[in-house]
This record gives C-alpha cells, sequence and structure tokens, in this order.
C-alpha cells in the first residue's frame, strides 16, 4: 500500500487524545468494511498508520492485535509482512453481517446517506474543483466503469467517497465514510443487478458532468436520485427481513 495513496484520506484522521484506541479501532474497521483494502491486501505501514491517526505504535499495536482477535486481519512476517485484510469465508462472513445488520435502522441510515451525498455533490459543484481534483473525480468514476463485476461495490465506495472528500468539509467525508460503512453492511445482503449498475452508471456519468460544469441543482438532483434508486432496491429486498430498534 503506497502512503501517499488519497483512498484513505476520507476515514484516516487524528484521533482525540482521549479516545485514542476507541477511535483509531473505529477508523480502521471502517478502512476493512468500506473495502478501501481490499481483501488479501496489506494495510499501510504501521509507522504510516500511528502518523496519520497520531497515536503511539503501542496504541496502534493493541488495536490490530483486537482486530486479529476478530479474525478480520492477520500478521505476517518477513520481507513482505505486515497487516493483511483476511479473506472472508463464507460462513464466517454471513454470520458476521447477520450480527451487524440486526440493529442497523434502515430508514435512519438511507435518509442520512442521501443528505450527505446530496450535500457534497451540491458543495463539489457549487465551490468547483482544481486541475487535479477533478482528475481524481472522472478517474474514480473511470474505475467504477472498468470494475470486474466482483470489485464493483469496493469501486463504486470508492467514487462516493472520492466525492464526499472534495466536498471540502472533513466532517461531511467523516460522517459519510461512516454511513457508507453501514450502508455497504446492508448492501452486502442483495444481489448485483446488472440493470441497476447500468442505470447507476449512467448516473455516476451525470453527476460527474453536473459537478465539472458547476452546475450545482443539476448535481444535487442527479444524487438525490441517485440515492432514490439505490434506496428503494434495499427496501423491496430486506422488507420485513430486518428488525429495526
Amino acid at each position: 500500500m503506497d502512503g501517499t495513496d488519497d483512498r484513505l484520506a476520507p476515514v484516516l484522521r487524528p484521533v482525540r487524545a482521549g479516545n485514542g484506541f476507541e477511535e483509531a479501532l473505529e477508523q480502521i474497521l471502517q478502512i476493512v468494511r468500506l473495502g478501501l483494502v481490499p481483501q488479501g491486501e496489506r494495510l499501510p505501514a504501521e509507522r504510516e498508520l500511528a502518523e496519520r491517526l497520531q497515536i503511539s505504535r503501542v496504541t496502534l499495536r493493541e488495536v490490530l492485535k483486537v482486530l486479529q482477535d476478530e479474525g478480520l486481519v492477520e500478521s505476517r512476517r518477513g520481507r513482505y509482512g505486515g497487516t493483511f485484510v483476511r479473506v472472508r469465508t463464507e460462513n464466517h462472513g454471513e454470520a458476521e453481517l447477520r450480527r451487524r445488520i440486526e440493529k442497523i435502522d434502515v430508514e435512519d441510515t438511507l435518509r442520512f446517506r442521501e443528505v450527505l451525498e446530496v450535500g457534497a455533490a451540491g458543495l463539489c459543484a457549487a465551490h468547483g474543483l482544481a486541475d487535479e481534483q477533478a482528475g481524481r473525480l472522472r478517474e474514480a468514476l473511470a474505475a467504477t466503469q472498468d470494475a470486474p463485476l466482483a470489485d464493483y461495490r469496493r469501486r463504486d465506495t470508492l467514487f462516493h467517497l472520492t466525492l464526499a472528500e472534495l466536498s471540502g468539509s472533513p466532517s461531511l467525508a467523516a460522517q459519510y465514510a461512516a454511513v457508507r460503512a453501514t450502508v455497504n453492511d446492508l448492501l452486502d445482503c442483495i444481489p448485483l443487478l446488472v440493470r441497476n449498475l447500468e442505470h447507476s452508471q449512467t448516473q455516476h456519468a451525470a453527476l460527474v458532468e453536473a459537478v465539472l460544469e458547476g452546475d450545482a441543482d443539476g448535481a444535487r438532483e442527479v444524487m438525490r436520485e441517485h440515492c432514490c434508486g439505490t434506496a428503494a432496491l434495499l427496501r423491496g429486498f430486506l422488507a420485513g427481513g430486518l428488525r429495526h430498534p
């Protein structure tokens, strides 16, 4: 994992001194759940993680030990060693997913996601993007278009996280990363539908065009439609299947 990789920027941020362990654990869990580091790949080096989180290496190792005990990461020794995201077996993954979604308030999650996504799209379009930022957004879009089906959701997540980060509000980006992790748990419960993915790609392209043209109203409307489409699928598949708090 290249230390200059920006994919982790919306999630990794300095933690508050009083809750260093807990906040660091939350952030690294988000990295794993969002697929920012795919299964089988290595997390950033301990030194980089500790610097970006602004915690000691001792605290970081305590965090990684918890994740290892939970079966989410594994430590490998040697020249090419490090901490790797474990490839989950189907049974373990399903059991873990069931535990997580039992307590999710689906409607609250979907509405909060819409507010953040629509807001981020509007901010990006209204304030404009520098050339480097516009390039990042185009690259994230292209990555979703070229994605094999098995990797689509991870790259889709990266596209949306990029947009949130480019909004210029670190608070918005951090909140979006958290809610997106929950949305991904829900999406893992439903099948990938090729027709829906094609429609999503059309919306993604229209969204990027509106953002780059500075059309804030258009960007917000496309994003609202996009979120509503995903919400409709989730409600349809999950109706009656989850207990809301």
